[in-house]
């Protein structure tokens, strides 16, 4: 008996810096490879199908490699189930943070889990963001606007070697809603 896992792909590197994917494109080379189901929501990278590939890492690899050759350029792919989403928005994550309208709710995809030394919570020396909590594939992060901006620069410090993708907290309410209507 094979079991069928729903995913929702977090893909880093589309729609950004002048790279330009359609969705019609990126879905039709998540069909390619067989996944079935294949939806896309939003212009940001976040594909949603089925499959019933056991091994995680191997479809990960498996989609990397056939986004690069297709695309031109490395496209990181942070596989999540819609339950390992769920349970990640159901445990409020930035529970008793205040928002205001300088604040940004930002979870971070991880392929990797943060460095055991990184100690969270962690402020960034120039406390436009904080790591409020992590778990191995997730870390949650505010983010302080600066003059309304959000200035990027690197999360976790120089000794974070894993792939990282983001997305607001409301969107990714979104995405989960939008994966689960299937």
């Amino acid at each position: 008996m094979t079991t069928t896992t729903t995913y929702i792909a977090f893909l880093r590197a589309i729609n950004v810096g002048g790279r330009t994917v359609r969705m019609e494109r990126l879905r039709a080379l998540f069909a390619e490879l067989g996944l079935e189901g294949v939806r896309s929501y939003i212009q940001s990278g976040n594909v949603f199908f089925t499959t019933d590939e056991p091994d995680r890492a191997a479809l990960t690899r498996r989609i990397e490699e056939h986004l690069e050759r297709s695309l031109g350029y490395p496209v990181p792919t942070l596989l999540r189930t819609v339950d390992e989403v769920a349970a990640l928005l159901a445990a409020e994550p930035f529970k008793g943070v205040e928002v205001t309208p300088d604040v940004r709710l930002v979870v971070a995809f991880l392929s990797e889990p943060l460095p055991a030394d990184l100690a969270v919570p962690h402020r960034s020396p120039k406390g436009d963001h904080e790591v409020v909590g992590a778990d191995p594939g997730a870390a949650y992060v505010v983010v302080h606007l600066r003059d309304g901006k959000w200035v990027t620069g690197e999360l976790f410090g120089k000794a974070y070697r894993g792939a990282v993708t983001s997305r607001f907290l409301h969107t990714t309410e979104k995405i989960l809603a939008a994966a689960r209507k299937g």
